[in-house]
C-alpha cells in the first residue's frame, strides 16, 4: 500500500486493525469500526483508514463527517471519483460498491448513525455542507 499521512491516532487505529486482524481495532472507544481502502483519484494508489460504521440489513453505513469540517474527507472524494471498494470489518475482507445516500434514506441512514456515534450530530451543526452518509454493498 502507498504511503499516506494520517494523524497519528488514526495511523496507530489502523496498524492495530492491521496486526490483529481486526480483533484489536475493531471496537474503538465504544463504537464499532471498520477498514475502507478507496483509490486516490490523483494518484491512483490504494487509501486506507478506519472508518465508524452501522449495519442496516446487509448494508455498511460510514459517515463523511470529517468533523465539521468545511470540506469533504479525501476518502469521500476518491470513492466519488471510483466507488469501487474494500471493506474489512474485523477479519471479513470483500469489496463493495459506495454509494452516496440520498432522500428519505439518507435520513433515515442518519438517524442510525447519530445513534451509533451522537457526536455526528454536533459535527453538522458545525458546518453548511451537507454531511455525506455513505453506503458500502457488498460485492459479489
Amino acid at each position: 500500500m502507498a504511503q499516506q499521512t494520517l494523524p497519528g491516532w488514526m495511523q496507530d487505529h489502523l496498524d492495530r486493525y492491521l496486526a490483529s486482524n481486526g480483533k484489536d481495532g475493531h471496537m474503538w472507544n465504544g463504537v464499532p469500526t471498520l477498514l475502507l481502502t478507496t483509490t486516490g483519484k490523483q494518484s491512483g494508489e490504494p487509501r486506507q483508514l478506519p472508518l465508524i460504521y452501522g449495519k442496516v440489513e446487509e448494508k455498511y453505513v460510514v459517515v463523511a463527517s470529517k468533523g465539521g469540517n468545511p470540506r469533504h474527507p479525501s476518502w469521500c472524494v476518491n470513492l466519488m471519483a471510483d466507488p469501487n471498494v474494500q471493506v474489512q470489518v474485523n477479519d471479513d475482507r470483500f469489496l463493495a460498491r459506495a454509494r452516496i445516500a440520498e432522500g428519505d434514506e439518507r435520513q433515515r441512514l442518519w438517524d442510525h448513525m447519530a445513534g451509533v456515534f451522537p457526536t455526528y450530530n454536533e459535527y453538522a451543526a458545525r458546518t453548511s455542507r451537507r454531511i455525506p452518509v455513505v453506503v458500502l454493498e457488498r460485492q459479489p
